[in-house]
């Protein structure tokens, strides 16, 4: 512990008795802090705090609920088609799946949450049934990263809670640590996945063989994350204080002291993927998101568990390099670890969204309550945070699986201020889980934000965290049947006790520690900072840093935030080349690319980040080629507009993005094809007709159905079995002749999703459905008749329903389709490609400081200079309409292949799964 550690809430704390304290002194300073900032937004009465506590337990009765009627023993529900998700049984969703290990992961991962929302008859019920039914002893390969925080966190936090709970005298008498013995028996299986050189675990284990053996199918990877590997601890630490058996801690610590020897030595930074036997790094980018993010939240709370200042020490190393280079209030951008003033990305993943809370841990509020509100703005406008978004809040990944990072962060805010805003925050949340993301069997992932299109997919991780911080942010101390300030959270939300920190001290607590760069000393000061620090005597502390970003993302102009060297503008030096203004008919460009990696380390920091920006302009360019998803949306009862299915457009007919959507009953066309003049005209009249795909142009199917009088058409895959989640997003197109004739919207489901609307019909006769550019608000009456007493009536009719169908709902996979586009042009970079670059100027890139592109005059318009510049620069290049590429090509061509290696690098960035 530093020096400062000792002096933040009040007296230093005795060496001696310092391990035992230590996280509670931590949660100490998070709740005194509760009671000096009562000011600055209005407070919200108890009564709609209670009431709002009340909605959260509801909420998660309905997704728990629905879990145990229809889904288990399942590892999850399937929350569209009311059933449960079996590995193996299911379309491979890819390592999504490697957390399902057929050992029912929702009931485990929800057992903690059943007691923090005081149901403890349903905890004990539902341990009896884990004890009865789970077998960890399966012939399944699995992520040993997952497996740990959910299944060994959820068996721990368990037994935590259900010891508590016996010693209170009223329930769990007859409990005698078997989930812990479970615990114990998962550990054990987990351990032969540390046999490497190196320490660090391969990222995948079969339950049953373990590893390398022919008939475990695992144990020939060589990469795993860096969270993957330094997100073990607490778990592993708390199951060998629990048990006395040493080895599981030992072997946690042992990999995060390999990967605190392999960070980065200049910068103090680690990447997010490392060679598990030689130690290299293989993605050399860093941020707070994906792929690294839990292993510095591990850093930190390992401190406060175990009381090992090593670990303190480390983070505070590594939360240095962060502020220094990761943090660019409010963003937080993912930087090179050998050249940290070079951003490696120009968009941010959902995941970093856990950041303000653990810089509230730490105690370091300011940056904490600036990329909250940021995050807060993002959510405004998408009503959820997308999976990755751009520096100037667009959309980059569409998805959003229920992520419950933002609660987490908004809950440990709330506790560090008392700033009522966050209860607030915390409304919201609700509100729009229960509007966009509830179907009549749990709560469904979106698919896509934009549309409002759902993925039928309720991980795990919603009851297990969502739950518990909105429950939480809510509640007051009586209403919590213990003292929560007594555990801490694992990055699952999983609560071990503090007093582990005493209990079974058989580890050495060598400090491994050592090369420091030299720090800024008041980082130190940060532990347990003292409230009067943190709130300076100014009750409109938390509001004065927020209303500066209250219109960052819809109301100021729009920008990408890019490192520049702003010094070197000062003194005069001129400005590096931004790919946007490149042209390749200037003689000053092609002169300052053939500089560019070969002059100086400045030239080529220059060079490396104009092939990034390159490379982003080439993928900008093809997504604006394609035509945004469309949303088929099922309107009628019992659906009531919770089914969202993302649509293929067409490049002819109406344009629902410039008209309103077409609402109306379907109706099967004859013939179904669509091709020859429909025999059942009086049947489609004024209805959307559905068509098979298949045996003439889509057009010609467009034609006939308007002729019959249709309003609108859906085409239908004819290749049976078909989904989205394995094809890009598909768009129709025209005939080659003038399409202008057709006036009605068309679009196009693939035969997964379009299976769902037949089954409908089959089951209801009427189903109506809304076409439109993204889904609508549900219809308040319809909404009214669903009675809050008869919810669990219509969502049982609807389960019985729902689960006939055989097929799931997959939409579109915004991801795999950017990936696609990669993919299939990773030569993107000609010359041709970056001239028409040239007249793009995409929003994740910015000027520098001095070019002033973008200026906001006092009555907050925008002024975009980059459109004349723009507009210069074309007519530059239509006053040299016949330029000769050939020329040209051969002296760049020379210049990019040095450069393979970079761009290699920035490709694997943008195809990086989160």
């Amino acid at each position: 512990m530093s020096e400062a550690g000792g002096r933040g809430c009040g007296s230093p704390i005795p060496q001696r008795a310092r391990w035992s304290l230590v996280a509670a002194t931590a949660a100490f300073c998070l709740v005194s802090a509760t009671s000096v900032w009562t000011a600055g937004a209005e407070p919200m009465s108890r009564e709609e705090k209670q009431k709002l506590g009340n909605q959260v337990l509801e909420m998660f009765d309905h997704a728990y609920g629905n879990y145990m009627e229809h889904a288990y023993p399942a590892d999850e529900l399937m929350p569209l088609t009311c059933r449960g998700r079996v590995r193996g049984q299911e379309p491979s969703r890819g390592d999504v799946d490697d957390a399902l290990g057929k050992f029912s992961l929702t009931l485990i991962d929800s057992l903690d949450t059943l007691v923090v929302l005081n149901k403890t008859k349903e905890f004990e019920d539902a341990v009896r049934k884990v004890l009865r039914d789970v077998n960890l002893d399966n012939d399944v390969v699995v992520s040993v990263f997952e497996t740990n925080i959910r299944v060994l966190g959820g068996l721990l936090g368990g037994h935590s809670l259900a010891i508590m709970l016996k010693e209170k005298g009223e329930y769990m008498q007859w409990y005698n640590d078997e989930l812990l013995q479970m615990a114990k028996q998962l550990g054990y299986k987990l351990l032969p996945a540390f046999n490497t050189t190196s320490g660090l675990p391969y990222p995948r284990i079969n339950l049953k063989f373990g590893i390398r053996k022919p008939e475990a199918r695992t144990g020939t990877e060589t990469d795993t994350c860096t969270a993957c590997a330094g997100t073990l601890i607490l778990e592993f630490a708390a199951l060998s204080r629990f048990t006395g058996a040493t080895i599981f801690e030992e072997y946690a610590r042992k990999a995060l002291d390999f990967l605190w020897e392999k960070r980065q030595r200049s910068s103090n930074l680690v990447g997010v993927t490392i060679n598990i036997h030689t130690g290299d790094w293989v993605r050399k980018d860093s941020g707070v998101g994906a792929g690294i993010d839990s292993y510095y939240e591990y850093l930190l709370k390992a401190y406060v568990l175990l009381g090992d200042d090593s670990f303190l020490e480390r983070f505070n190393t590594h939360y240095d390099a962060i502020m220094r280079y990761i943090s660019q209030p409010p963003l937080l951008l993912d930087v090179h670890i050998h050249k940290p003033m070079l951003n490696a990305r120009t968009w941010m993943d959902a995941l970093l969204a856990f950041f303000p809370g653990l810089q509230v841990l730490k105690g370091d509020i300011r940056p904490a309550i600036e990329t909250h509100e940021m995050l807060y703005q993002v959510i405004k406008k998408h009503n959820f945070l997308p999976e990755a978004f751009t520096t100037d809040f667009r959309v980059h990944w569409a998805q959003h699986p229920l992520r419950p990072e933002f609660a987490e962060s908004t809950y440990f805010l709330y506790k560090a201020t008392g700033d009522p805003y966050y209860l607030e925050v915390g409304k919201t949340l609700i509100e729009n889980l229960n509007k966009y993301a509830r179907v009549p069997c749990g709560f469904a992932a979106m698919k896509d934000v934009r549309t409002g299109s759902h993925e039928d997919r309720m991980d795990s991780f919603f009851l297990a965290e969502m739950f518990k911080y909105l429950y939480l942010l809510f509640a007051d101390k009586e209403d919590i049947i213990f003292d929560i300030e007594d555990y801490i959270f694992t990055t699952e939300a999983h609560l071990l006790p503090l007093w582990l920190s005493t209990t079974n001290q058989s580890i050495s607590k060598k400090n491994t520690t050592s090369e420091y760069t030299e720090l800024d000393d008041s980082n130190f000061d940060w532990t347990c900072p003292n409230t009067q620090i943190l709130f300076p005597n100014d009750p409109l502390y938390a509001q004065s840093i927020r209303e500066p970003l209250k219109n960052v993302v819809d109301k100021s102009c729009p920008r990408g935030i890019i490192r520049v060297r702003e010094e070197s503008f000062r003194s005069g030096a001129k400005p590096p080349l931004r790919a946007r203004d490149f042209m390749a008919t200037n003689p000053e460009h092609l002169e300052i690319l053939k500089k560019m990696g070969a002059a100086s380390s400045i030239d080529a920091e220059d060079g490396l980040r104009f092939m990034q920006e390159m490379i982003e302009l080439s993928s900008q360019q093809q997504k604006e080629q394609q035509l945004p998803p469309r949303a088929v949306q099922i309107v009628s009862h019992p659906f009531f507009g919770r089914v969202v299915l993302t649509a293929g457009p067409a490049q002819f007919g109406l344009d629902l993005s410039k008209h309103k959507e077409t609402r109306g009953f379907v109706a099967s066309s004859k013939p179904y094809n669509g091709c020859s003049e429909l025999t059942n005209p009086e049947a489609v009249m004024g209805k959307i007709a559905l068509i098979q795909r298949g045996q003439c142009m889509f057009a010609e199917k467009a034609r006939n159905i308007q002729n019959a009088g249709a309003i609108g058409g859906i085409v239908i895959d004819d290749n049976e079995g078909s989904s989205s989640d394995t094809a890009p997003l598909f768009q129709m197109a025209g005939d080659g002749k003038d399409t202008d004739d057709i006036k009605i919207p068309m679009l196009f489901l693939f035969s997964k999703e379009g299976s769902i609307i037949l089954d409908a019909i089959r089951e209801y006769e009427e189903v109506e459905v809304l076409l439109s550019d993204k889904a609508k608000d549900r219809d308040p009456e319809m909404e009214n008749e669903e009675q809050p007493s008869s919810e669990n009536d219509s969502q049982n009719q609807s389960g019985e329903q729902i689960s006939s169908s055989s097929q799931e709902v997959d939409l579109v996979d915004q991801e795999s389709s950017e990936e696609n586009s990669l993919n299939s042009h990773p030569e993107s970079l000609s010359l041709a490609n970056m001239d028409n670059a040239a007249s793009i100027s995409p929003s994740e890139q910015t000027s520098n400081p001095t070019e002033n592109h973008e200026t906001t005059n006092l009555n907050g318009e925008c002024t975009d200079l980059d459109n004349q510049l723009q507009e210069q620069s074309e007519t530059e290049e239509d006053s040299n309409p016949n330029v000769s590429w050939g020329k040209k090509v051969q002296p760049i061509d020379s210049i990019l292949a040095d450069w393979n290696e970079d761009i290699e690098a920035f490709e694997m960035m943008e195809k990086d799964e989160l």
